[in-house]
């Protein structure tokens, strides 16, 4: 009988198990195609095992002790006089201090090495796009191009991108998961994030941060294309009529949801200064003097 009722727990559980499951077949965080992505997975793989060490004895250990020391086992040793045991004070205070030396090494090491405001090393000329989170959509701003879009895009493989990033609504979050890194938009300031794509492909993007009754549908797609796909998709934006200009600007930042993919041939090259600045009494903190972090007007 209590086999019966075992098997059958055991059976329930793995059915559980199978349902909470069955919604994971794609877990972008965990497929990275950016060597930034690749380094998070590991970082998150590396952590997850080394607390595993710890995590998986105590839970066996835990069960281990319920089943031999329970009331129907007479044939169990009964100490109650027992207070201490050097190997076991040796072994709990050993092997955790070493696990958080070796975490902690591991995320000093990777905290400089991902740094989100550390340039990419390569030798191909990075790309650089500038963000503007807003109700409920994301522009893109090629400022070397003259282009922009909105909730697409399109980025050269194996080119490093150099994003910079700022609000002109509420706080929200940058996050491509499958290139890694997550990064906050903030009004009246801006913030960093560098990525690359390694493999061409059509990925997720969206808001991390709660940001109203639109966040659900905050999403955008990141193309990563060929260098030859990358030239026909910027001769496509550049063939539209649409020019992004303060005014039209301020149109296109009013909330909307679901908004469809907009391009724009010319913006206006100070834009992304002037959505800054509205909120600094027309300064902005200059990123590329972090010594001093003076501002510009």
């Amino acid at each position: 009988m209590k086999e019966k009722t075992l098997r059958g727990a055991m059976s329930s559980a793995a059915i559980g198990l199978a349902t909470l499951l069955s919604g994971c077949s794609n877990l972008d965080l965990l497929n990275p195609k950016g060597s930034v992505g690749a380094a998070e997975r590991d970082l998150i793989a590396t952590s997850t095992w080394a607390m595993l060490i710890v995590v998986i004895p105590v839970i066996a250990m835990t069960l281990l002790f319920a089943w031999r020391y329970r009331a129907s086992n007479k044939s169990a040793e009964y100490r109650p006089n027992w207070s201490h045991s050097t190997g076991i004070e040796i072994a709990i205070w050993t092997i955790p201090t070493l696990i958080i030396l070796f975490l902690g090494v591991l995320t000093w090491k990777s905290t400089h090495e991902l740094d989100p405001y550390r340039p990419l090393e390569s030798s191909v000329k990075p790309i650089n796009v500038e963000v503007v989170a807003l109700d409920w959509k994301w522009l893109f701003i090629y400022p070397d191009l003259g282009i922009a879009s909105v909730n697409q895009l399109a980025i050269p493989v194996g080119t490093p991108v150099n994003f910079n990033i700022t609000s002109d609504s509420v706080m929200n979050s940058f996050f491509i998961p499958q290139l890694g890194g997550q990064i906050y938009a903030m009004a009246g300031m801006q913030t960093k994030l560098h990525l690359i794509a390694d493999e061409a492909g059509d990925y997720a993007g969206e808001s991390a941060n709660f940001s109203g009754k639109g966040f659900s549908d905050m999403k955008f797609r990141a193309l990563a294309q060929s260098p030859e796909e990358f030239n026909a998709w910027v001769a496509k934006v550049r063939a539209s009529s649409n020019s992004l200009d303060m005014n039209r600007y301020n149109v296109v930042s009013q909330p909307g949801e679901k908004e469809p993919v907009t391009y724009f041939s010319s913006v206006d090259p100070k834009l992304f200064h002037n959505i800054i600045a509205r909120y600094n009494n027309g300064n902005v903190l200059d990123l590329q003097d972090n010594s001093n972090c003076k501002a510009k007007g």
